[in-house]
């Protein structure tokens, strides 16, 4: 304990020294004399003095001196005890003061170095009272609300929420009194100099004694992050060609309007007619500055009406009108057609323009049976028939119409699969994927193909739907895997390393009993299996995660390779791609397309790909019809290309009885 100056009690005079009698004794002891007055070693009487146990005053020549009624009033009260136990008793109040002290300087340096952490820290670390008034804020505050921590105290969250995050904000604290702490809220602020801020709030309730006296927590500005998340949904929901929605979004939309009481409505399905011509005649640059130019037609022809339109796919778009009549949609499929028929763009580097002409389908609802499904199937439905009656025109689904040409035409398709089959018509087409990073070797993708009685070649396109309708796609997967594997068994004496990519059908994946033979069929193969791969759409494997993830399982299992393809169309998949055990990423050919041009497409292709690596998969880009496209990948890092620039379909596996006749691509 320190030393303090303690005065003489009232009326006490000092006394005189036996061997000084008559003469006033001195103030203060000498070290000697305090030593022999308290009964204990000089050597610990100055280790006091240096501890600040007894402090001494020092002369001017640095001698130590202590109060003579401090010293008298120890001897006093040592005394009055055990002549050894003053000793001890001293020692341990010097051992107590000693650890107070040093308690208290680790609480100093802890709270200097929380101190430290809190006001350097780039999240905002805040309190408040209990209705939610700052108390205290750190540094943090100009990141978060753009203004100084000074002029917050007093103040609360409410003053800068926006408006429509009101009811959303208040019910934040409700749910923070309830449960004592939220974590990763989502607050929409907007900062004192009118921006926008996206908030994410930890917080929890601070009690006392059971009753709230406050909430204390941390924020964080994620406006950077949550923009950038908004901007992947927006490409997986939009096409990146023409900047509409696109069939996911289509999908969506639907079910929505299906959900409402007493909704009704229209949808056109839009098929351009002859629309491969101008790939084929003018190249895919052509081609789509022709869907660019086609997406605005529709925009100017439905802009003052109750609509939304979408690209579809491909050659396709889509117009919903919800809430339509009879009097309002066939005027405006009027419109469309004629819009198109004016429509004469020029080509680059060509004198030609182009004729467009279209077939619309055109399905209603509410239905008998109210889904998308059914509703799509009737609008695809009407553009056949729009096809067969001449094209460049619409026709208006109706049950019963058309019943007799739409099964006869069922009738032809299915007779000519099931001859094709059975006479052994099936071809194989490969396209080739190049490996861009130099330390692997290329692929390729087989693509169905059905020679047909008069010479010409039936693309998959063309009789894929109809196949997985009448059932018969699980039956062309499975004679096409096993023309592969018996192409692999013959080339295993050559030097040729690559795989070959089998795409499967929807039906195949959701169908034990195919399943069953398809495990049938790899395990009497003596071919190398490595050297398959099986891959499914995107869209197969997010409508059916369990079936999805049991193929892979018994391709795994049989030592063949997997792969998602057309990937990057469903914003939803990026959640459950860490739960498919695949080897390949092929991403959808409307992102690749527009990497030289769209920052929006190389974010999310970047995305994917640095997710890809970090779990272990390799990444194809599809549809690669460009040099610059190429260049783009490179500079991205990605595993492999594939597509018209890199190699043109053609044909790899024929069977002519029996005889397999392989060309190498």
């Amino acid at each position: 304990m320190s030393s303090l100056p303690i005065d003489p009690p009232e009326g006490s005079q000092h006394r005189r020294s036996g061997r000084n009698r008559g003469m006033l004794e001195p103030p203060e002891y000498t070290v000697q004399e305090a030593a022999t007055r308290l009964g204990i070693a000089e050597q610990k009487l100055r280790r006091w003095d240096t501890q600040g146990v007894l402090v001494a005053r020092r002369t001017e020549g640095g001698h130590r001196r202590y109060a003579r009624e401090i010293i008298d009033g120890l001897a006093g009260s040592v005394s009055s005890v055990m002549p050894r136990a003053s000793s001890d008793e001293l020692d341990q109040a010097h051992q107590e003061i000693k650890e107070k002290r040093r308690i208290i300087q680790l609480l100093v340096e802890s709270e200097s170095r929380y101190r430290d952490l809190v006001e350097t820290s780039h999240d905002l670390i805040w309190t408040t009272d209990a209705v939610g008034r700052f108390t205290y804020l750190n540094n943090g505050t100009a990141d978060i609300f753009g203004t100084e921590p000074s002029a917050l105290i007093g103040r609360c969250f409410f003053d800068f929420e926006s408006r429509p995050s009101h009811v959303s904000n208040r019910r934040f604290l409700s749910t923070l009194r309830k449960h004592g702490e939220v974590r990763d809220y989502m607050a929409h602020l907007i900062a004192a100099d009118g921006t926008d801020r996206w908030v994410g709030i930890n917080a929890r309730v601070w009690y006392d004694k059971g009753r709230i006296v406050g909430l204390r927590g941390t924020a964080r500005n994620v406006t950077a992050q949550h923009r950038a998340a908004l901007q992947i949904e927006h490409l997986a929901t939009h096409d990146t060609l023409t900047g509409l929605p696109n069939q996911i979004n289509l999908l969506r939309t639907l079910e929505q309007s299906f959900t409402q009481d007493n909704s009704n409505g229209a949808l056109l399905r839009i098929d351009i007619d002859h629309f491969r011509r101008v790939n084929d005649e003018y190249g895919h640059r052509a081609g789509d500055d022709l869907l660019v130019g086609i997406a605005n037609v529709i925009r100017n022809v439905v802009a003052y009406q109750d609509a939304t339109v979408h690209r579809y796919g491909g050659d396709q778009f889509a117009v919903h009108l919800p809430s339509a009549t009879n009097a309002e949609f066939e005027p405006i499929a009027e419109k469309l057609l004629h819009a198109f028929r004016q429509f004469t763009p020029a080509i680059e580097d060509s004198t030609d323009r182009l004729q467009i002409t279209a077939s619309i389908g055109i399905a209603l609802y509410p239905l008998r049976r109210d889904n998308v499904a059914t509703l799509l199937d009737n609008a695809e439905h009407a553009i056949h028939d729009a096809k067969a009656s001449g094209r460049d025109r619409f026709v208006v689904f109706k049950n019963g119409s058309n019943d007799a040409e739409r099964l006869n035409r069922r009738a032809n398709w299915e007779h000519e699969l099931r001859s094709a089959l059975d006479e052994n018509r099936l071809e194989l087409y490969s396209q080739s994927a190049i490996c861009l990073t130099g330390d692997g070797s290329g692929h390729r993708e087989l693509l169905a193909r059905i020679a047909g009685r008069n010479g010409e070649m039936i693309e998959s396109q063309q009789f894929f739907r109809v196949a997985e309708s009448l059932g018969l796609a699980p039956e062309i997967d499975l004679r096409v895997v096993e023309k592969v594997l018996e192409h692999i068994g013959k080339e295993e004496d050559t030097l040729d390393s690559g795989r070959y990519f089998v795409n499967l059908s929807r039906r195949s994946v959701t169908e034990p009993h195919w399943l069953a033979r398809f495990r049938a069929l790899l395990s009497e193969s003596s071919a190398d299996l490595g050297r398959l791969v099986l891959e499914i759409s995107e869209t197969t494997a997010m409508s059916n995660v369990e079936a999805a993830k049991t193929l892979f399982e018994t391709v795994r299992e049989a030592g063949c390779g997997c792969a998602i393809d057309n990937f990057g169309t469903g914003f939803s998949s990026m959640y459950y791609l860490k739960q498919f055990d695949v080897d390949y990423l092929k991403v959808d050919g409307s992102l690749s397309r527009e990497l030289p041009n769209d920052e929006g497409s190389r974010l999310f292709v970047r995305t994917l790909c640095d997710v890809s690596k970090g779990l272990n998969k390799e990444v194809i880009a599809e549809r690669v019809e460009t040099s610059d496209v190429l260049a783009e990948l490179r500079s991205l890092g990605i595993g492999y290309a594939q597509g018209n620039f890199v190699g043109r379909p053609r044909p790899c596996i024929t069977f002519d009885g029996g005889a397999a006749k392989v060309q190498t691509p």
